[in-house]
């Protein structure tokens, strides 16, 4: 899957407009990648991404049509790899020492956190969970070393602080070799 150097990522809280906006969004520019869904607990998520006057084009147009549905949205005009993958569902082995976790209410958001933390310091993105088996909440798992890990999770959670989202986050300076093995494998208590 090849990185798209723009993405933008929308959170509706009506399906049926979400709907409509994708279409008009895909309609405008285009676009490279497109990704859809619903999310829990009810809620619509759309990605796109491409070249950054594509991308840009498009999310004027689900914002004009998305209107007041849309509860959160983000534009990264310069994409981090390690985020569009991660964002697109891909997991990366748990590998480092220290554990970072950030954690929001809105799901965008936690991408733009994402892309701070990678940028910032030398981290792996272990993956990036949107909504799913989270009651509407980004969540973000970075690993590595403890000082990359500490400054990462800083820079990720200074861009995710505003009015109306709740941010939470921890950094686990030596994880436990259990848990590492199951953080790696996965998230979800079923998985």
């Amino acid at each position: 899957m090849t990185t798209p150097p723009a993405i933008a990522v929308f959170e509706f809280d009506s399906i049926a407009v979400g709907t409509h906006a994708a279409d008009a969004m895909v309609k405008k520019a285009p676009i490279t990648t497109f990704r859809i869904g619903t999310v829990q607990p009810g809620k619509y998520l759309v990605l796109i991404g491409g070249s950054v006057a594509a991308v840009e084009e498009s999310r004027k147009e689900g914002l004009r049509v998305g209107g007041e549905a849309i509860t959160d949205e983000i534009f990264l005009p310069d994409v981090h790899a390690q985020v569009f993958a991660a964002a697109s569902g891909q997991r990366q082995p748990n590998a480092g020492d220290a554990l970072g976790i950030i954690e929001t209410s809105a799901i965008p958001i936690n991408v733009t956190a994402a892309d701070k933390a990678v940028k910032t310091a030398e981290v792996t993105i272990v993956e990036i969970r949107l909504g799913d088996g989270l009651g509407g909440k980004g969540i973000t798992h970075l690993s590595g070393a403890v000082r990359d890990v500490q400054a990462a999770i800083a820079a990720g959670v200074a861009v995710a602080t505003r009015p109306g989202v709740t941010t939470r986050h921890i950094v686990i300076p030596i994880q436990h070799d259990e848990l590492r093995e199951r953080i790696g494998h996965a998230t979800e208590y079923y998985a």
